[in-house]
């Protein structure tokens, strides 16, 4: 069983071992108090709530090794598809898994491929620690993609305009299609290669900025240093 602790200030602590104390900027937790749920306090007298670890903590510690998608760009994936616990997805451009990862937990089954084999390797393991079962990772390239009747293929890799063919025999009419791009120069390569296939039909290219905000007492004022610029979210549907 995985713990977090928060303390009053909201600085968050991961424990992955609740059977030794937990050492800290605020002291030490003894073991014995990481098996309560409540409020436990450290040698020194400083306060922390402790929880059960939830699927997101788990996620928000994944190890990595490139890039990863960003939630507020992943959130905007989960909407605008609308897909849900009975969809089958393909994601491709694995890198550390996050995105992959994020579907899992939403849709029925999801497949990633990745042809780098560290990451895929690393793929491996951050599955492993979260438990995630209805995820699998092929170390192929998504050219040559097996799937059939997916109601959603996401493509994080530097040419997605290469794999319109290929997945386009993968995806259910009605399904989508989402690339996710850092530069205009490839959004404006899928799209006007999309544009010749008349399976699909172009929706949307969206960059989504988040700003967080700090209050504290009478002091409001946005944080300093806000999520600007991730990438361009490309969305597509197969219409035939």
């Amino acid at each position: 069983m995985k713990k977090v602790l928060y303390t009053k200030e909201g600085k968050k602590f991961s424990i992955k071992d609740i059977t030794k104390d937990f050492h800290s900027q605020y002291g030490f937790y003894k073991a014995a108090d990481l098996k309560k749920k409540g409020t436990i306090t450290s040698n020194t007298g400083k306060e922390a709530a402790i929880l059960d670890a939830s699927f997101i903590d788990l996620y928000q510690k994944i190890r990595r090794s490139a890039q990863i998608i960003p939630m507020k760009d992943i959130g905007s994936i989960l909407v605008k598809t609308g897909i849900g616990k009975e969809s089958k997805v393909v994601d491709a451009g694995a890198g550390s898994g996050a995105l992959a990862l994020m579907l899992a937990n939403f849709v029925k089954e999801v497949t990633t491929y990745e042809i780098r084999e560290d990451f895929y390797e690393l793929v491996k393991k951050n599955i492993e620690n979260l438990g995630i079962k209805n995820l699998k990772i092929k170390n192929k390239d998504v050219k040559e993609i097996s799937e059939k009747n997916v109601d959603l293929i996401t493509l994080d890799i530097p040419d997605p305009w290469t794999a319109i063919e290929p997945v386009k025999k993968a995806l259910k009419i009605g399904g989508f299609l989402v690339s996710y791009s850092p530069t205009t120069p490839q959004v404006t390569d899928f799209v006007n290669e999309i544009n010749h296939h008349k399976e699909f039909i172009y929706l949307e290219t969206t960059e989504i900025l988040e700003r967080q905000w700090e209050f504290s007492e009478r002091k409001v004022r946005p944080k300093s240093q806000q999520i600007g610029h991730s990438g361009f979210l490309t969305f597509v549907r197969r219409i035939s």
